[in-house]
């Protein structure tokens, strides 16, 4: 059932937070209006269809086919088994560049063993939903590692590459370990195979893989209008970051981090070890980011090229502007819920996934004007 204003338009006028460098937001005249389209159990992440029609993981395992007119949804078989528990289970879903002409979609999940996968498949739409069909997992984390927890898993295109990150699943040591595919982000062709330019490619192995290291639980990976990408990560207690993802560069985790250990342990700030690349911006105290959207929609015209990122404990969404490629965070939107996930709509709505936490309902909702 479609309701309206679950969440009332938002004009946050004077909202002051800490933030990076201590400054002061103002989020004024900043307002939409929410309306609920559908209910999931543990919602993960969404894309849509060029029909319009949106497809959403469930981390149990189940794939959804989402009619965002009336809120109705039908079930896609075919869905890999996985380890669903803690951070894991199924994850993201975005599909292939040239999806028009080739059905394929790819999915991230934890696979039984609690190994982190990426795969993809030829999506087969029937009237009663449809089928993932020619399964082929392309990438898996190595070494496996035992555990539940930060996986990273967010999946993104450019033209010619394909762009996983991978979390160092609560590990800390092997994110600035180059023979591990923990703590970093991957580059591979669309088919799996390691590009011969990767930073690390004459290495051979897993590390051949590796686009950049040091990261912790990154979990938005995503380009702006200029082909640049992004991240954003978790930090431990404080430290959130957004980063610029560049070529063989070093993010620093564990050596350095903003936040500190959990139970207080301290850790050096980045600008004590300059040879890391610092994050564009950081949170302390943590907002959980989520997800990360670049919007370049006409629903919002004022917003085009910002960027949006969810977050989890801090129950908000964030507007980053940049300004001559200098990113801040410009408004502060208080959800009232867990944000898990991220989408433009084909009319340029931004789209919402509400976190089913501990295997609760999560909602979908629709921003709009």
């Amino acid at each position: 059932m479609i309701r309206s204003n679950r969440w009332l338009a938002l004009s946050l006028a004077g909202f002051v937070a800490c933030v990076a460098c201590d400054s002061e937001l103002n989020a004024q005249n900043a307002s939409f209006t929410s309306t609920q389209i559908a209910d999931f159990r543990d919602p993960w992440a969404m894309t849509f269809l060029p029909d319009g029609r949106l497809l959403v993981t469930e981390k149990a395992g189940e794939l959804k086919l989402v009619d965002v007119s009336d809120g109705t949804s039908l079930d896609i078989s075919g869905v890999p088994a996985v380890a669903y528990g803690g951070q894991g289970g199924l994850g993201d879903i975005v599909l292939h560049p040239d999806y028009v002409s080739n059905g394929l979609v790819y999915l991230s999940y934890s696979e039984p063993g609690d190994n982190a996968a990426v795969a993809r498949a030829s999506l087969v739409l029937t009237a009663d939903g449809g089928a993932l069909q020619d399964f082929e997992v392309l990438w898996r984390q190595s070494p496996p590692i035992p555990g539940r927890g930060h996986y990273g898993q967010r999946i993104a295109f450019s033209d010619d590459y394909l762009w996983i990150s991978s979390g160092e699943r609560q590990q800390g040591t092997p994110a600035q370990d180059l023979e591990q595919t923990l703590g970093k982000i991957i580059r591979l062709h669309h088919d799996g195979s390691v590009p011969e330019d990767n930073p690390f490619a004459d290495r051979g192995g897993v590390t051949a893989q590796i686009w950049t290291l040091g990261h912790r639980n990154p979990l938005g990976l995503a380009f702006d209008a200029s082909g640049q990408l992004w991240n954003v990560e978790m930090g431990p207690q404080g430290g959130d970051e957004l980063n610029r993802v560049e070529r063989g560069d070093n993010y620093g985790w564990p050596t350095v981090s903003n936040g500190v250990n959990y139970g207080g342990g301290p850790i050096p700030d980045h600008d004590t070890r300059p040879e890391f690349h610092p994050p564009s911006v950081y949170w302390v105290p943590s907002i959980s980011p989520s997800s990360l959207l670049f919007y370049d929609g006409d629903a919002f015209p004022e917003w085009q090229g910002d960027a949006f990122i969810g977050g989890l404990s801090s129950q908000s969404i964030r507007r980053i502007e940049f300004d001559d490629g200098v990113a801040h965070e410009a408004e502060f939107f208080a959800m009232g819920a867990r944000i898990r996930g991220l989408a433009q709509g084909p009319d340029g709505a931004i789209w919402v996934l509400e976190d089913g936490s501990r295997g609760g309902n999560g909602g979908l909702f629709k921003l709009t004007p």
